[in-house]
């Protein structure tokens, strides 16, 4: 198994997410893990992303294998974290706000994965995903944040690049460009 590329996105955050998912190559070596914070509201999310790019693309199951080439959504109103090899969904507390969050999905993917983590935050409101990209910095993996003054709303990313110095802030095109060859 490849990489593990997890991604935080929130208000704003659709157009950087598909920019990303269409540059993803086929095969794609990584397995990709999305957390968009819609609460507990239906989500189209998974079909607008293999509509857009060329893997396929799920809400992710609890207990469900992780395999490369594939993209898992975290479900409405559900945490999505990761385990060696297996996905588990968890109804617990909210995190900043939101459930589903990406800091919870975040830090397990630091504690399973250590440095084949690459941590994408992008637009949005809040916090979210700051503490989880500290973790994937511990961890030895990578951090990319969305530019700040390029997000439709910035405060995620902004309190990303607070909380802890990324490996880079970058427009998102080419984040899109760096996961593409770190899944190439």
């Amino acid at each position: 198994m490849g990489a593990i590329v997890v991604i935080a996105a929130s208000a704003g955050g659709l157009e950087p997410l598909l920019r990303i998912v269409t540059a993803l190559p086929t095969p794609c070596s990584a397995s990709v893990f999305i957390v968009m914070h819609i609460g507990g509201r239906k989500s189209m999310l998974p079909h607008l992303l293999q509509r857009e790019g060329k893997l396929p693309a799920a809400f992710a199951e609890h207990g469900q294998a992780i395999e490369p080439g594939r993209i898992y959504v975290a479900l409405p109103d559900s945490h999505m974290l990761v385990e060696r090899d297996r996905i588990r969904l968890d109804g617990g507390p909210k995190v900043r706000h939101t459930r589903p969050a990406a800091d919870p999905l975040f830090v397990s993917a630091a504690a399973a994965y250590g440095k084949r983590v690459i941590g994408v935050v992008l637009s949005g409101g809040d916090g979210d995903g700051a503490v989880g990209l500290q973790a994937i910095k511990a961890h030895g993996g990578m951090a990319l944040v969305q530019r700040p003054e390029e997000a439709t709303v910035a405060s995620m990313p902004r309190a990303a690049i607070a909380a802890d110095h990324p490996d880079h802030s970058l427009p998102a095109h080419e984040i899109a460009q760096r996961v593409r060859a770190i899944c190439s």
